[in-house]
């Protein structure tokens, strides 16, 4: 469990990523896809890559079978997320720009599809590797990243490309 301090250190960080993220948007005015690569930090990152969007629908066909149920067909997850249930648990965040799955890198996000999410740390979300293959968990991560405004992408891909 983060102590005070701790978690006021990490949401310092994200402030000023946010700050530095900001700052890029509001100052560019061509598209992101015609973005040279950025230093934020120190970190070198490639302009965010676009969506296939034959993955993307690919993706929302199988979010609609495995994730739809917990995390909502609109991705909106369930009702106070963020506050633990009677048993500890926590109920299934949403999945759109409310939520906090954009804080996670690629990595991170496809492991917990892959293998569930971390009972110590309340998570009760079942694991689909057994189901779905690496390609299919990539998908369904892509129609996730098709719900999330620019800011939400660019930072995203920063974490991720790090």
């Amino acid at each position: 469990m983060r102590t005070g301090t701790q978690a006021a250190s990490s949401r310092a960080r994200h402030g000023v990523c946010w700050l530095a993220l900001s700052l890029l948007v509001a100052s560019c005015s061509i598209s992101s896809s015609e973005i040279e690569a950025v230093t934020i930090q120190g970190t070198a990152v490639p302009p965010v890559p676009t969506l296939d969007v034959k993955r993307v629908q690919a993706g929302q066909e199988l979010y609609t079978q495995y994730c739809a149920a917990c995390h909502g067909l609109d991705l909106e997850g369930q009702l106070n997320w963020k506050l633990p249930k009677a048993d500890g648990s926590y109920p299934a965040p949403p999945h759109n720009s409310q939520g906090h799955t954009w804080h996670h890198p690629d990595e991170l996000l496809l492991e917990i599809i892959a293998n569930g999410g971390d009972p110590a740390l309340g998570a009760t979300m079942p694991g689909f590797g057994e189901v779905l293959s690496e390609e299919q968990m990539g998908m369904i991560l892509d129609f996730i990243k098709s719900h999330w405004g620019e800011e939400e992408r660019q930072f995203q891909w920063w974490v991720t490309a790090r």
